[in-house]
């Protein structure tokens, strides 16, 4: 026998409670493909607020007028109802779907998320925004990014008529902005020397730091390795896939697309070939024969492998580095022997050289000065420039600046 301890009927759907099994019946009405009819389905969850939730979802997607009417629409659940729709389209991945609902968790601490949108002004939104100063740049962007996501959607489905958005600033940060530092050549020795005589016992992704600083890999990218990526005898590396995490949060192995500019192969330097070689070795029973995997068998998290370099830097007195600044400490030698941004960015994996220019700016100034003196001369050389001339105008300022010292 059913008991309905509490029911909110409305034309599509209830929510009840089923006595018997103990828990919270959602009873909603999904349209037919076959025959565009209404099929009624059932779903039983633990608590009554998830029953609920999940009734509610149903009529946001479905477009119920009847249910918005009465019922208007929570900003924070019409965010959500964005994020679950983009994921079902694979418009993002579910790494870029766990990152938006922890946005919106952090927009849901503030009482304007539980408000129905058509109850919302842009005073409230700049209001809330301007409490978020103390927050990094890039979380003040992704916040404002939902609002105007949502309200965007609220426009286009007809629930408001105004968007509120268009009279929100995006205040500025208080925060000083992070920049990643690359090893000092002293620094990259001393790491090196490390690396290269440690046991694997004491550091058991030595192998994996030293190809991020000497190949220039992102962590995931590394971590996600296995020795049918790696070809002795053309002496490289290819880098296909990555590590990392689904909505859930558990890691998982991401193979890139191929439009993806972090696909590419890498030279292994020879003074590290013998390292990785060891380490394929090891790898040889492991599932895969991934490269890298933690000590009870599964892929290691790039935060665990983070975490482990920067214990083993405080030993040599190092800071201010993560397993990004080994990157960064190769793609900063590479600029410093002369290499060119283009081929740097492919190596890199950049998708678009500006990131590559972006990155590296005070790097690329700091020899900018060498280069063009290279033109100088060249212009010199090629007598572009007539110098004996020029040579007398140098020396007649000179006279004259004499002069005037003088008076």
């Amino acid at each position: 026998m059913i008991i309905i301890a509490k029911t909110k009927k409305e034309k599509n759907g209830s929510v009840y409670y089923d006595k018997k099994d103990k828990r919270w019946r959602c009873i909603y009405y999904i349209y037919s493909k076959d025959n565009s009819a209404e099929t009624r389905k059932a779903k039983s969850f633990p608590t009554e607020k998830e029953a609920q939730d999940f009734l509610t979802s149903i009529q946001y997607q479905k477009g119920n007028d009847l249910f918005i009417k009465n019922n208007g629409i929570p900003l924070n659940q019409l965010m959500r109802e964005n994020a679950k729709k983009k994921l079902d389209l694979n418009l993002i991945g579910e790494r870029t779907y766990a990152r938006i609902i922890e946005t919106i968790k952090t927009i849901e601490k503030t009482p304007v998320s539980k408000k129905n949108i058509s109850d919302i002004d842009s005073n409230e939104i700049q209001s809330y925004l301007n409490t978020l100063k103390n927050y990094s740049n890039s979380t003040i962007k992704k916040i404002k990014e939902q609002f105007s996501q949502a309200f965007k959607e609220s426009i286009n489905k007809g629930y408001i008529v105004r968007n509120p958005m268009n009279d929100v600033i995006r205040p500025k940060s208080t925060q000083k902005r992070k920049t990643v530092r690359a090893l000092e050549i002293e620094e990259q020795q001393k790491v090196t020397d490390y690396l290269m005589n440690a046991p694997i016992t004491n550091a058991p992704y030595k192998v994996a730091y030293l190809i991020q600083m000497y190949l220039g890999l992102r962590i995931g990218e590394v971590l996600a390795l296995r020795n049918t990526d790696i070809n002795l005898h053309r002496n490289l590396i290819s880098v296909t896939k990555t590590l990392s995490t689904d909505k859930d949060h558990k890691v998982i192995m991401k193979y890139l697309p191929k439009t993806y500019g972090g696909i590419r192969e890498i030279p292994i330097p020879i003074f590290i070939r013998n390292e990785i070689i060891n380490q394929m070795r090891l790898a040889e029973n492991n599932k895969d024969k991934q490269l890298f995997l933690s000590p009870k068998g599964n892929y290691v998290r790039p935060n665990n492998a983070n975490r482990k370099l920067k214990e083993l830097l405080e030993k040599m007195d190092i800071t201010d580095i993560t397993s990004h600044s080994l990157r960064h400490t190769y793609g900063t030698r590479c600029i410093e022997a002369g290499m060119r941004a283009v081929a740097l960015q492919r190596l890199m994996g950049h998708t678009d050289i500006a990131i590559t220019l972006n990155t590296y700016t005070s790097v690329f100034n700091k020899y900018k000065e060498a280069e063009l003196e290279k033109v100088n001369d060249y212009y010199m050389n090629n007598e572009i420039v007539n110098v004996d001339n020029l040579l007398k105008e140098n020396s007649k300022l000179l006279e004259s600046k004499g002069e005037k010292e003088i008076e």
